[in-house]
């Protein structure tokens, strides 16, 4: 009996010292630590790997992680300078720089840090309007992050990087957004539609003008075409006549001939008969009656037949004169008493 209570009594004794030995070794993973107390007061913190410390006299507190942390706050209703109210969700990354303190000078660090969030955020766009809360996420989260490293620096925190994840106006506002992004799209598409209207017109003009300056160029050359032309025809008519060397007859004759158009003229209601008719008349006839040089293709033939036929021929022209003389006379109301002295009647 005292053998059973001996080897009871080993027994306690060795699970004891197991449990002794148990408890005064301490692993910690790598990017960890955990803080120690020693007769309630801190002692030190156990690094990453195999640590020993006293049974029953040292308190090993929970693990603390030292790695950087992605937290993800709620959406914390803010309200802007212009009086709306804005659902923000953030998200904090974050790094335990001190376990001590981490562990000693707070009591929930992420509670902690997530209500300074919070206000500071409030803190911050309470001084921006809607279109500039927006627009200006990085300037919020600079700022945001600035507040948040000094503030939470001796808590053994190191904050990283803060971030607006969503920014979540109310409906109402959401709907007059989407109204005025309506109204820009619509007013860019109608600037865009004038702006091609107005390159069509001013395309379609250019065409026009070109069109009408190459037609201007086309009649000029034409004109100048035609008046060169021209020049060229009344200078061979001319040196023609000063070549051949007309007398006063063959002008005088030609003269006649344009009497009878000048009275057909509907517009000619009085016209008057100048007396140089007379001497133009005489001078044709005296032109036909007289007797022409031969020339080598009339000399063939009898002067006698020449000089008859030139009669003939000079009277019928003094005829023809003279009846359209009278003819131009009796349309226009012009009598002989009408007529110059010198004009026979």
């Amino acid at each position: 009996m005292e053998n059973s209570a001996f080897l009871v009594a080993g027994l306690i004794a060795a699970l004891f010292a197991i449990f002794t030995v148990v408890r005064a070794v301490r692993i910690v993973p790598q990017a960890r630590a955990r803080n120690v107390e020693r007769l309630g007061r801190y002692h030190r913190t156990l690094n990453p790997g195999l640590n020993l410390v006293i049974p029953y006299i040292d308190r090993v507190h929970p693990v603390i992680d030292l790695r950087e942390q992605v937290v993800s706050f709620r959406p914390q209703p803010v309200i802007t300078e212009d009086n709306l109210v804005v659902e923000i969700d953030t998200v904090l990354y974050f790094q335990v720089t001190d376990p001590r303190a981490a562990f000693y000078e707070i009591a929930n660090f992420l509670q902690a840090v997530e209500q300074l969030t919070v206000t500071t955020l409030r803190n911050v766009v309470g001084s921006m309007d809607l279109e500039k809360t927006l627009t200006s996420r990085d300037t919020i989260n600079s700022q945001l992050r600035g507040v948040l490293d000094e503030a939470t620096g001796k808590w053994g925190l190191r904050v990283n990087r803060v971030e607006i994840k969503a920014i979540d106006p109310p409906q109402s506002i959401k709907d007059a957004m989407q109204k005025q992004m309506r109204a820009e799209r619509d007013k860019r598409a109608a600037i865009l539609g004038a702006e091609g209207q107005r390159q069509s017109q001013i395309l379609t003009a250019e065409g026009d003008k070109q069109a009408a300056v190459l037609r201007a160029e086309g009649n000029r050359t034409a004109a100048i075409l035609q008046a060169e032309g021209q020049s060229q025809a009344i200078d061979e008519v001319f040196q023609a006549v000063h070549r051949n060397d007309p007398d006063p007859k063959l002008l005088a004759y030609q003269y006649l001939q344009m009497l009878p158009q000048l009275a057909q003229g509907s517009g000619n209601n009085f016209w008057v008969i100048p007396s140089e008719i007379t001497s133009a008349l005489q001078g044709v006839s005296r032109a036909f009656t007289e007797v022409l040089p031969q020339s080598a293709a009339t000399r063939e033939k009898p002067s006698d037949d020449m000089a008859a036929q030139a009669a003939n021929d000079a009277a019928q022209a003094a005829e023809a004169a003279a009846a359209a003389l009278a003819d131009a006379a009796r349309a226009d109301g012009v009598t002989s008493d009408a007529l110059p002295s010198s004009t026979p009647r």
